[in-house]
């Protein structure tokens, strides 16, 4: 009688095993399996809270557009993902930059131990990464907030699915990697998720250029739904427990500080950021706290399998006050970031990488039992600094040109060009794009708008561009 688990004996090499002639569930622990299914779960909960999230900033004309892109993230990547994108970034043979076609199609994809831990088979791990591509990309594509067409946006995700996150992703955790093997530390995700999303974002925002009126008091407007930012941001922090410990890849003594220094940096940041915005308003925004928690979360991801408890205290602090100052970036840089996706992401993404090379430590990470690093300065391995400092300038660089690339070349092709035509800017992207809309009284409004002007059948209100006005529900603002 076998005792679970045991050593894989490598057998049907090249195919992950045979099923009909062994039982491939003695390789593994029953407990580990169960807790990175459910974290690929939490994970996947943590996409429609991007769309709310990103939905409750924008203005309510084009509310739904954005929650539609979260979900149709998951949609293009995980096709891709399956397609090709997991040998890319994990097949067994993959090359410093890149892996090969080795797992085209999830070929071979089954028991065989994974690279990112031998805890858990292959076809566990490529689902749980699956998630990280898809949250990726939805954090990126709230960039085309209010102005950016849907059908570019789709192709976008996949292409750059394929060619940015996939090399990403490779360097840093296949253990083949550039990185990986030069002694970067990245527990969750700090370059792969929030540094290339950020800069992908900052990218996107650029070649779309400004929405229509920006800096103008046309575009001096609150947030149409802080509820909906309020329900994002718990779909968020429940879902990066999963994120974040989950990535311990087994249910171990280090997945367990993974959450908590999750869960401290998340509360820490979204004070901090509440009482940097009470300094200026004398108000306590909702808002302000549920940015700080984003902030926080962003910046412990790296370091969330490396760093002590009280470490977590100073990353949800600098991660906070880092991305609150950072959202004036975009002044500076006269990009229009809509969502300050950059400044939380980007921004957040590199704190948390520097953090971790003065906070990491050897014995948090050897909680799991099996691994081994030299730390950070805490180790005194001053190095580290360098090594985090590298991934973070090449992470960046890499994803914010090559976004630059991609978009550039996808708008010279008939019938993909990224903007929307003003007067679809004015209507609304959820009208223009979609037709369908966030909110019944959007609706409801043009149908009496269309009865006043006497129509029959032709919504001449939305022909008008009559749009309720923001900030006040079930209202009408004619523009001309």
């Amino acid at each position: 009688m076998s005792t679970y688990p045991v050593a894989y004996n490598g057998s049907a090499t090249g195919t992950g095993g045979d099923s009909l002639t062994e039982d491939l569930n003695i390789y593994y622990s029953s407990g580990d399996i169960a807790w990175v299914i459910t974290s690929t779960a939490l994970v996947l909960l943590m996409i429609p809270g991007v769309g709310f999230f990103y939905s409750g900033l924008a203005r309510r004309k084009s509310a739904l557009s954005l929650i539609w892109l979260s979900i149709m993230s998951v949609g293009v990547v995980s096709f891709q993902w399956f397609f090709w994108g997991y040998s890319l970034a994990f097949s067994h043979t993959a090359g410093k930059y890149i892996g090969d076609l080795e797992n085209f199609g999830f070929k071979g994809v089954l028991a065989a131990p994974s690279v990112g831990s031998s805890k858990v088979p292959d076809l566990l791990f490529a689902i749980f990464q699956g998630m990280f591509a898809c949250i990726t990309v939805a954090l990126a594509v709230g960039a085309v907030a209010e102005r950016g067409r849907m059908l570019p946006c789709m192709v976008f995700s996949f292409i750059w699915s394929t060619i940015i996150y996939d090399p990403i992703a490779c360097w840093t955790w296949n253990s083949s990697g550039w990185v990986f093997q030069l002694g970067g530390l990245d527990f969750a995700g700090g370059t792969p998720v929030h540094i290339a999303s950020g800069s992908a974002a900052l990218a996107y925002s650029l070649m779309l250029g400004k929405r229509r009126g920006h800096g103008t008091h046309e575009l001096n407007y609150r947030p149409h739904n802080v509820t909906h930012v309020v329900i994002g941001t718990v779909f968020l922090w429940v879902g990066w427990f999963g994120f974040n410990a989950g990535s311990a890849l087994s249910a171990n003594l280090r997945a367990v500080m993974a959450a908590v220094v999750t869960n401290i940096a998340a509360a820490v940041g979204g004070v901090t950021w509440c009482i940097l915005d009470y300094r200026l308003e004398r108000k306590w925004s909702t808002v302000g706290f549920c940015s700080g928690v984003i902030a926080g979360l962003v910046a412990i991801t790296p370091g969330s399998g490396f760093v002590p408890p009280w470490a977590s205290f100073i990353f949800g602090v600098v991660g906070a006050v880092s991305c609150n100052y950072a959202t004036k970036l975009k002044y500076w840089l006269k990009v229009d970031d809509a969502l300050d996706i950059f400044a939380v992401h980007g921004i957040g993404g590199m704190v948390g990488n520097i953090l971790t090379a003065f906070f990491a430590a050897d014995y948090i990470a050897h909680l799991d039992g099996f691994s081994e690093i030299p730390g950070g300065w805490l180790n005194h391995n001053w190095i580290q600094l360098g090594y985090q400092l590298a991934d973070s300038v090449t992470g960046f660089a890499y994803s914010f040109f090559g976004t630059c690339l991609i978009l550039f070349l996808i708008n010279l092709v008939p019938g993909l060009s990224l903007r929307a035509a003003e007067e679809d800017e004015i209507l609304g992207i959820d009208d223009a794009e979609i037709g369908e809309f966030a909110y019944d009284y959007v609706e409801i409004t043009r149908d009496v708008l269309t009865g006043v002007e006497g129509t029959d059948g032709v919504d001449s209100a939305s022909k008008r561009t009559a749009t309720p006005t923001e900030g006040q529900p079930g209202t009408i603002e004619t523009k001309a």
